[in-house]
């Protein structure tokens, strides 16, 4: 196995003669001389050149993406009905358990309102109760006691109202977390429309970053990543892949990916940058080194070496390492080709 930073190819340093009479094959060169039809061009004497000889190798891919973090879960907390605000019972930075008590809103007028309904109720059904037993009298209509049905069934509905909007003027934490800024003060008129306080489950963060399209294929849950930031640059952060997106971005051919990293120590925060390092190992990768490939037109030639000849041979290419690069399709191991003297030919 040849190390990272080493030539995977075996260069030859003799000079290869390219007889004139033979010719230089090219391939739709904007150099071909006029009248001479299929690229030939003559010439009396040989072109010295360097050649490589082109050898596949095992390939890890290497790409860093950048992330943003989120929460695993994150709540902004308001208030659902409008009152003052009794008592705090928070600080800013707290960790609360789910079911916590945050804000206690003066309910007074609500519990008055709940009692309203729970005596309006007990009337209408007491109504009811006796229009029943008179009913099989005929004393009280059928339909006289459809109405009366229909009002206990309302009052019924008023409680509940009363009691959820009770139920209310407490508010507590939906989730466990940590609670942000405390943006109220006890005496402060609140509703729907004021934030009272953020709360997140910072426990476990999530990842999202995107990943070029050609890492589909080793992109999979439960893949183990590792993520660094700058705020803490001596520090690596390990996760797993729990989510791949369904849909590939069509302007930037990638696909996002949600990873869940552990954050005992809270010291990863909401909107924080990553860069997450995702690796992809593949066999039988060409490479030749980069002099070799001549561009033009936005197409990309090698002069390939036949019999004597040389060839222009228009190839595709793949990824770039310092002094070479990856042929993805137009060459074959163990090819030969120029790398030093293209220009001569």
């Amino acid at each position: 196995m040849i190390g990272m930073h080493q030539w995977v190819l075996r260069r030859s340093a003799f000079a290869f003669a390219l007889a004139g009479s033979a010719g230089l094959i090219g391939c739709g060169s904007a150099d071909e001389s006029p009248g001479r039809p299929g690229g030939m061009m003559g010439g009396p004497g040989a072109v010295p050149v360097i050649v490589a000889q082109a050898a596949a190798e095992d390939y890890t891919d290497t790409v860093k993406a950048l992330g943003n973090l989120r929460a695993n879960e994150a709540v902004d907390i308001s208030s659902r009905v409008s009152s003052v605000v009794d008592t705090v019972h928070f600080e800013a930075g707290d960790f609360v358990n789910a079911g916590q008590l945050l804000v206690k809103l003066d309910d007074r007028e609500i519990a008055a309102d709940l009692a309203v309904a729970q005596a309006e109720f007990e009337k209408v059904r007491s109504q009811y109760e006796r229009s029943k037993a008179l009913g099989k009298t005929r004393v009280v209509s059928e339909s006289e006691l459809d109405q009366l049905a229909a009002d206990v069934r309302r009052t019924e509905a008023d409680i509940r109202s009363a009691q959820a909007r009770l139920d209310d003027a407490t508010i507590k934490a939906p989730i466990a977390g940590y609670v942000g800024l405390r943006r109220v003060s006890p005496g402060e008129i609140v509703g729907p429309d004021n934030l009272i306080t953020t709360l997140d489950d910072t426990r476990v963060m999530k990842l999202d970053f995107a990943v070029p399209e050609t890492f589909l294929a080793v992109i999979s849950s439960g893949m183990s990543v590792a993520a660094e930031t700058a705020a803490y640059p001596d520090k690596l952060f390990t996760g797993e892949v729990i989510s791949v997106d369904s849909r590939i971005d069509l302007a930037t051919r990638s696909i996002t990916v949600v990873a869940a990293i552990p954050n005992p120590d809270n010291r990863l925060k909401p909107g924080m940058f990553m860069t997450v390092a995702l690796q992809r190992k593949r066999a039988g990768v060409l490479f030749v080194p980069e002099e070799a490939v001549a561009p033009r037109s936005g197409r990309q030639f090698v002069f390939l070496v036949k019999d004597g000849k040389a060839i222009e041979q228009e190839v595709r290419l793949g990824v770039r390492n310092p002094g070479r690069v990856e042929i993805v399709e137009g060459l074959k191991a163990g090819d030969t080709v120029v790398t030093e003297g293209v220009q001569k030919i």
